[in-house]
């Protein structure tokens, strides 16, 4: 099969990393991948993915950031042209949040092309602050748009019921998780702990913005008072990094490693850490977090988004985004005297995330998905010939 995959590349972001993962995995399995995105290209012509097995169309863009894309007034034409050209088999957008997803189904709609989106803003089930009711605004402004895809893909039920709610058709919304590919990210040996110097190793992995509530994090970190031998390291990088570093800039139990391009490394502190913190206030479904769990790491994570439902029954510590500082302050010194909690927790997460959130049963979803949608459109032309 032709897919024709809208995304992004750049700035990193969660967006960048699952249309990655999914299409490096669909040309594995066979098919042909055409990636279109907002990169800026002197020629305009596309160019071909290193390893010749499928191409890159370039669209133009005004602005880009992790959040939000503005496409170029003249992106629109560029790519309902790239898809006539292309004539793909179907249309995958991981939505990028710029205007061009609203123009997606009626340039799809022209080309009879059948076409699938993935949703995956941030979200909070409980609008309790400024920043998940901004969130809930997005899911109310996509909301009559996602109703004329084909098909929209969230990644939790929690994510379906707020969609149903908003008035997305319920046979529009397909629940698809995260996926995590458990052969790389698995249990196993690391010197991560002596690189570091450290005892024991608590790790916050992601982008250091205010939605993300790392401060809130390091206050509870600070007020568990965790002890010699006891290391916070935090990875990513974002626009609170430089201030939240000169304000704990003395802390030398607290290690900012920034953002880490290496997989292999980020695997190997996964694979070391005692526990893996995310204290979000808004989220979607973390795929640091199922990383973290794959790597039978101890979880501890807020209830933002689906979050709290990938931990529940046991496969994690669900914390409430409002109390997180305090809730970190009892947690963190319990699973610093019980090594035996942070094994079973790891333990479990693993479980969870083998029965649950595999890359593999992700694409075997997502291809019966193609294989449905495709189907329907082809009838559908039947019909109307």
């Amino acid at each position: 099969m032709h897919i024709a995959w809208l995304g992004k590349k750049t700035p990193f972001c969660g967006n960048v990393t699952y249309g990655r993962e999914i299409t490096n995995a669909l040309l594995e399995r066979g098919h042909r991948v055409t990636f279109l995105h907002f990169a800026q290209s002197p020629d305009g012509h596309s160019a071909g993915i290193p390893g010749g097995r499928s191409e890159e169309v370039p669209l133009p863009f005004l602005f880009k950031s992790q959040i939000l894309t503005i496409p170029s007034l003249k992106s629109g034409k560029l790519l309902a042209d790239a898809l006539e050209r292309l004539r793909p088999d179907l249309v995958h957008a991981s939505l990028t949040l710029s205007p061009l997803d609203f123009r997606l189904p009626e340039i799809c709609a022209e080309l009879n092309l059948p076409l699938v989106a993935t949703f995956h803003p941030a979200f909070d089930r409980r609008v309790r602050s400024l920043t998940s009711g901004t969130q809930h605004l997005t899911y109310q402004l996509y909301a009559p748009c996602l109703a004329n895809y084909d098909r929209v893909i969230v990644f939790s039920d929690l994510q379906r019921d707020l969609l149903i709610k908003l008035g997305v058709p319920a046979k529009t919304l397909v629940v698809i998780p995260n996926g995590v590919d458990v052969r790389r990210y698995s249990p196993g040996p690391s010197a991560v702990k002596a690189d570091l110097y450290a005892q024991r190793l608590f790790v916050y992995q992601g982008r250091i913005s205010p939605e993300k509530n790392v401060e809130a994090m390091i206050r509870g970190w600070r007020q568990a008072d965790m002890g010699p031998g006891c290391k916070l390291a935090i990875v990513g990088g974002g626009p609170l990094e430089a201030s939240l570093k000169r304000f704990y800039s003395d802390e030398d139990d607290i290690l900012w490693l920034g953002y880490l391009a290496s997989e292999q490394r980020r695997i190997d502190i996964l694979r070391a850490a005692d526990g893996f913190i995310l204290p979000s206030l808004v989220e979607g479904l973390s795929l640091s977090l199922l990383e973290a769990m794959a790597c039978g790491t101890a979880c501890i994570a807020t209830d933002a988004g689906a979050d709290g439902e990938v931990l529940a029954e046991g496969a994690g510590i669900v914390l409430d985004t409002q109390r997180v500082s305090m809730q970190l302050q009892t947690i963190l010194p319990i699973l610093r005297d019980h090594p035996e909690i942070t094994q079973l927790l790891g333990r479990k997460a693993r479980e969870r995330v083998l029965q649950r959130y595999t890359l593999r049963d992700n694409l075997s979803a997502l291809e019966q998905l193609y294989g449905q949608v495709t189907t329907e459109q082809q009838l559908m032309c039947g019909h109307l010939a």
